[in-house]
């Protein structure tokens, strides 16, 4: 049986530089945990987006995982007792060429051991001149991790449920967080949206709608403000909207601030095992997908595979508008085979 306990979303201010960054991760995490932990043990913390890194000033800080970003984070869970799900944006990957980065996200064990390891696999389009996705190198990323579902939408069975992680971009894509459901996830970690899609609500709608058709809890802490070297004080793009919703898709933790702060709600995976096992009936989607039908949809492909298969990364500029040709181009496939249909002038 498990217990239940309290996870934490972190809201935290972002600097360009990883050291500050972790020091201040370090500071908030302390002071999070203390206070959520009055009422119940404190048994998971999320870290948001970019909170690690930051955007890049130059040179990306390129890591690897495990390195001494994830080592960092293994001390700080063995030294809380609790699982830490965080998220690097430059992140070289074993068996892919080097010069293809990938915005990767990582969980680390109370027993400081790095437990999972998850690459982002739909990308906003700005991030493409920084980062790839496995469908970009399609055929390498077979090659060395599989075409199943652990090789894109793992899940770790852990002492207090099964977590699969998705990221920003990704919560626009049901099909993301409904692989990791259909691997096991019981509690997703979906980080991460911006403005104007925070205050427009769309950022609440989509992320209750993914923990509703999936039956599964949603953790989702959203990133801080930014300090960028030129910019005089923090700038705020994030609106400053933290979320936890349950397996029924109901908001359980909600916390607003454009400063350094936190989320908190308690999590009954056993609860939500009740409640898959005896709903019969809406709210429990899983159970009853009828997957013949569905594989239609997606039997012809849109967006190429391996665009970046072969030959060196371009730089940023060139890079950038060979992406905006690829999406130009299956727009137009779109409207070819009828899906979309052209405006009138």
């Amino acid at each position: 049986m498990i217990p239940q306990f309290n996870a934490i979303g972190l809201q935290v201010r972002q600097f360009c530089d990883v050291q500050q960054n972790l020091k201040h991760l370090s500071n908030c995490m302390d002071m999070a945990y203390t206070l959520a932990s009055q009422e119940l043990p404190v048994r998971l913390i999320c870290l948001p987006e970019s909170a690690i890194q930051g955007f890049p000033v130059g040179a990306p800080p390129i890591t690897e995982i495990p390195g001494p970003e994830t080592e960092f984070f293994a001390a700080k869970a063995k030294a809380l007792n609790a699982y830490i799900i965080g998220e690097l944006l430059f992140v070289k990957i074993p068996g892919i060429p080097e010069d293809r980065l990938f915005n990767c996200l990582f969980i680390v064990s109370p027993e400081g051991k790095m437990i999972y390891r998850r690459a982002k696999m739909q990308l906003e389009r700005i991030e493409a001149q920084w980062t790839s996705v496995p469908h970009d190198v399609w055929d390498d990323w077979v090659k060395a991790f599989g075409d199943d579902l652990n090789s894109f939408y793992p899940v770790v069975d852990t002492e207090i449920g099964k977590i699969g992680c998705a990221v920003c971009m990704e919560r626009g894509y049901p099909e993301v967080t409904r692989g990791l459901a259909m691997n096991g996830a019981e509690i997703l970690y979906l980080s991460t949206y911006h403005e104007p899609f925070v205050g427009s609500g769309i950022y609440e709608a989509v992320t209750r709608t993914r923990a509703f058709e999936n039956t599964c809890y949603v953790i989702s802490p959203n990133s801080g403000p930014y300090k960028f070297p030129q910019f005089d004080a923090p700038f705020d793009i994030c609106g400053g909207v933290n979320l936890i919703v349950d397996y029924k898709g109901m908001v359980i933790g909600r916390h607003e601030t454009t400063d350094d702060s936190f989320v908190c709600a308690t999590i009954n995976v056993e609860a939500l095992r009740e409640y898959r096992q005896n709903n019969l009936g809406i709210g429990n989607f899983v159970k009853d997908l009828r997957t013949e039908q569905y594989r239609l949809i997606y039997d012809k492909p849109i967006h190429p595979k391996n665009t970046r298969l072969t030959g060196k990364m371009p730089d940023a500029p060139a890079l950038y508008e060979k992406e905006n040709e690829i999406l130009r181009a299956s727009i137009r496939k779109l409207q070819k085979d009828g899906v979309y249909v052209p405006p009138s002038r």
